[in-house]
């Protein structure tokens, strides 16, 4: 009998708390019965995978268990297991335990009431350092201001979605992108679901400065034009600007307050320049943008569902 419920858990380095994740699994499996396991371990350099295994042995739930060849990053892995799953309601977790099981517990209900497609945690409180509270908060912040406002504050680390949904996410299959920022794009009924975060009990995050910095970057090219548009009002400001100084510069010379030979032209010639320059970019830009987003073959529309009413 194929499963209804499904969970995607990707693991790297997190050898020392699948066995907790066991623990808690199957605690979660006796209350879900037609429960199935999806573990996407993404090119791990511990012994994560031979803990899983031994695990494996007495697990009251059905598993599949998918290894990469190499570190692809967290949102393959999460990519790959949604792939594979079978159950009509799927949920997506971390290994290290710092989102309550009980959470996909209540996307479980939730989507299986049936008003919901998506359902994601929102933080409502984190067991973090006070700095890494701040920087978490501001780096948010920002993306929520310049890339996607429809981000929850403190992020998405672990959501549930129909079977639907999860087909539509893989379907994208684009690179250098956001699974989370495809999550959003593809809209659906989405409802936020608040849970507070505990701190790790074993080793560390691999959501490090430089991956954030990566996932800022990937996202700002893929779900906002917020960069040409930037270079654009650069331009066109430049362009204002560098007019009133090149008067300036001309009526000096109308006036013999320059004195310098050639000085004249030379500054009008580099200011209109660059200004236009700078349009020019903003413009091709543009151009770039849409051969982009051609190039990501994302659907024009995605219908949720239809209904026909016969008379």
């Amino acid at each position: 009998m194929a499963p209804r419920y499904s969970i995607v858990i990707p693991v790297y380095k997190n050898e020392e708390t699948i066995p907790s994740l066991f623990a808690r699994l199957r605690d979660l499996s006796s209350r879900w019965h037609d429960l199935e396991v999806v573990l996407v371990v993404d090119g791990s350099p511990d012994r994560s995978a031979d803990v899983i295994r031994a695990e494996l042995t007495d697990a009251p739930f059905s598993v599949q268990l998918v290894e990469h060849s190499r570190n692809f990053g967290s949102f393959e892995a999460i990519r790959s297991g949604l792939a594979v799953v079978k159950g009509d309601y799927v949920g997506v977790m971390a290994a290290d335990l710092q989102e309550p099981t009980s959470l996909v517990e209540e996307f479980f209900t939730i989507l299986e009431a049936g008003d919901w497609d998506v359902a994601v945690g929102t933080r409502q409180s984190r067991d973090d350092p006070g700095s890494s509270k701040l920087l978490s908060g501001t780096y948010w912040s920002l993306y929520r201001r310049l890339i996607q406002p429809e981000m929850p504050k403190g992020g998405i680390d672990i959501f549930g979605c129909t079977r639907e949904v999860a087909a539509r996410l893989v379907a994208l299959e684009e690179s250098h992108s956001s699974l989370v920022g495809l999550l959003l794009w593809v809209g659906y009924r989405r409802v936020e679901v608040p849970y507070a975060r505990v701190a790790r009990e074993h080793g560390k995050s691999g959501w490090s400065l430089r991956r954030k910095i990566g996932y800022f970057l990937d996202s700002s090219f893929s779900f906002t034009n917020a960069p040409i548009t930037v270079i654009t009002l650069v331009g066109i400001l430049g362009t204002l600007t560098t007019i009133v100084i090149a008067l300036t510069v001309f009526i000096s010379w109308a006036l013999g307050r320059i004195p310098v030979e050639g000085f004249t032209a030379l500054m009008l010639v580099n200011l209109g320049s660059t200004g236009a320059i700078l349009i020019a970019l903003g413009v091709i830009g543009s151009y770039v943008r849409r051969g982009f987003d051609n190039s990501k073959r994302r659907p024009h529309a995605i219908v949720a569902r239809a209904t026909e009413f016969e008379r």
